[in-house]
């Protein structure tokens, strides 16, 4: 069965067209900075490690790493081998952080080893992985309770070449206790002689209590599922209960391996592409509607039209020839609103009312590759100069004139995306095959945040200027990605930062922040009232909410190697420091 193609559907309740600019204030932000007793545990690339998957995944992987069962508890592995927290209660009297777990191997001994990587597994649960190969399962008791208790290691394997742990999580199911993983890593492919000379792998780990009540301690691993691809995946995450897998990437992924076993290849040949010629139409399209052109014969009349228009599909041609277009749409049309006429007798003009209003469509037709979508530019230069004035990193010298404050760097390249198109696949835990398929078109991938330790990890695209929260819910088939947040212009603004090296959120949705890989970090709040009036000079009304920005700089110079947030503080890694930033107090 193939898989059905979905869309992802915007809440416009959670977008604000009038959205303005970010004001810049100089609010003074609480920084409190903590000396590590030893450096942090950095693993930098080797010279075989050139590929821009390896920079991806690895040198510019996340030292830090966040409880989502307990708030303003984290987590990094320093060189001495220990796994290291810092929990905060009071900010003005933080301590040293405290050791909960020494890995027993010898890491240095390894030369091909990557950094080790650690993942919550559930409030009492936690996955290791040492950078070596080898895959630890710890049972930490009540990690919020117990302040002080050692981890208990109950699982420890070689799994094969080194990997870092992307998602984690457990469950109990008639009575046995299992825990998922799910582990990345970059393999030399010999195969691939055109291309960067590597292959991204995803195993899929279920490790499992075989030991009854008898033996509670006895882990085993009960399957093994070996996914590959092309692209370093922006998103991977295990449904709940291993009941299926959602991976957002450049470039597909498929199972290729089970226990060790070939999967057998499908039956099916890949669609073939024609060569792209010169387009048969032509589509644009605003936030209600879109417009297609399709070009005719000259002198072609009304009744050698054939048109048939459906909510999801479209079937257009002359009569006695092959259809010109023909196939389903990306999402759905109101069939009463949309119209079309023919002009000039060698052009037809379609109008298409959408039914979802707000989400953009990434293609028109469902794989149809005979349309180039054309965007209007003239609309396109309005938008890039209405919004050059969102953020300033410096107050305006002279607010009188009729010139908005402008960013310090140059913004020429903001709204550049990568040429692949991205897409977001679910496929089922069972029979391996995909079901939903998102084509993520355009929409830039900004990062990955655990919002609640009882759901999924979110992912935050970039749609148009604002970034867009998406919180999946595996059990919901009609409702599988739902939009959960909107932090306005953060699409445009997090393109203007070249340095930036982390992204994240607040999980209460109250700010979003960017970390540059020096130094710096930038705070968006989310608009608030405002106490006193507040008047739009241009416009001349009245200003009822104000959303800011700030601007926090560390004192340190040493690159940032870890970067997390709490609805309360945020928290910078350096190799030598720890860092917290008090954002919001106390609600």
């Amino acid at each position: 069965m193939a898989a059905s193609n979905y869309s992802l559907k915007v809440n416009r309740q959670l977008l604000d067209p009038s959205f303005e600019s970010y004001r810049l204030s100089l609010d003074p932000l609480p920084i409190y900075k903590i000396e590590l007793d030893a450096g942090v545990a950095e693993v930098k690339l080797r010279d075989n490690q050139y590929t821009l998957d390896h920079v991806r995944a690895f040198g510019m992987y996340n030292y830090l790493h966040i409880d989502p069962w307990y708030e303003d508890s984290v987590y990094y592995i320093d060189q001495m081998n220990r796994v290291l927290n810092l929990t905060v209660t009071l900010d003005t009297a933080l301590g040293k952080p405290r050791e909960v777990f020494r890995i027993p191997s010898d890491l240095s001994t390894c030369e091909n080893r990557l950094c080790a990587s650690l993942s919550f597994v559930s409030s009492t649960w936690v996955a290791l992985s040492d950078g070596t190969g080898k895959l630890c399962l710890l049972r930490t008791s009540k990690r919020g309770d117990s302040a002080h208790a050692k981890w208990e290691m109950l699982f420890n394997q070689d799994i094969g070449e080194p990997f870092i742990i992307i998602n984690s999580l457990s469950y109990v199911s008639t009575g046995t206790h299992t825990v998922e993983a799910l582990l990345l890593r970059i393999e030399k492919d010999e195969s691939d002689v055109k291309g960067s000379g590597f292959s991204v792998s995803l195993e899929w780990l279920s490790i499992t209590n075989t030991g009854g009540q008898e033996q509670e301690t006895k882990y085993e691993i009960t399957k093994r599922r070996i996914l590959h691809g092309k692209s370093v995946p922006h998103y991977a995450a295990i449904e709940p209960k291993g009941e299926g897998l959602m991976i957002a990437s450049g470039k597909p992924f498929k199972f290729t391996h089970v226990d060790g076993k070939p999967l057998e290849e499908d039956d099916e040949k890949p669609m073939e592409v024609e060569e792209k010629t010169v387009p048969i139409y032509y589509w644009q399209q605003t936030a209600e509607d879109l417009t297609v052109t399709v070009r005719l014969p000259e002198g072609t009349t009304k009744e050698a039209i054939e048109f048939k228009l459906s909510m999801d599909s479209l079937n257009v041609g002359l009569r006695g020839y092959a259809p010109l277009i023909k196939g389903q749409f990306s999402s759905l049309v109101d069939t009463e609103a949309s119209t079309w006429i023919l002009k000039d007798d060698k052009s037809l003009e379609i109008t298409l009312q959408k039914k979802d209003e707000g989400a953009m469509w990434p293609e028109l037709i469902i794989g149809d590759q005979r349309g180039e979508f054309i965007m209007d530019q003239a609309q396109a230069a309005l938008i890039h100069e209405r919004l050059t004035h969102l953020t300033s990193e410096d107050l305006a010298t002279d607010p009188g004139k009729d010139k908005p404050p402008c960013n310090a760097q140059e913004l020429e390249d903001c709204d550049i995306f990568p040429e692949d198109s991205s897409s977001l696949t679910r496929f089922d835990g069972s029979s391996l095959k995909a079901t939903h398929v998102v084509n993520l078109g355009s929409h830039q991938y900004l990062f990955t945040v655990d919002v609640s330790p009882s759901e999924m990890p979110c992912f935050c695209l970039r749609h148009d200027v604002d970034a867009l929260l998406w919180q999946p819910h595996a059990n919901e088939q009609d409702n599988m990605w739902e939009h959960a947040a909107t932090f306005n212009a953060l699409g445009y603004v997090q393109a203007s930062k070249r340095d930036k090296k982390f992204s994240t959120c607040a999980p209460n949705y109250s700010y979003a922040a960017l970390c540059e890989c020096l130094r710096r970090v930038f705070i968006y709040r989310q608009p608030s009232p405002v106490s006193t009036v507040l008047y739009n000079r241009k416009q001349g009304r009245q200003v009822g909410q104000v959303a800011k920005q700030q601007v926090a700089s560390l004192d340190s110079s040493d690159t940032v190697l870890g970067f997390r947030a709490t609805n309360e503080r945020l928290f910078v890694l350096t190799s030598k420091n720890l860092f917290v930033i008090k954002v919001n107090n106390e609600q």
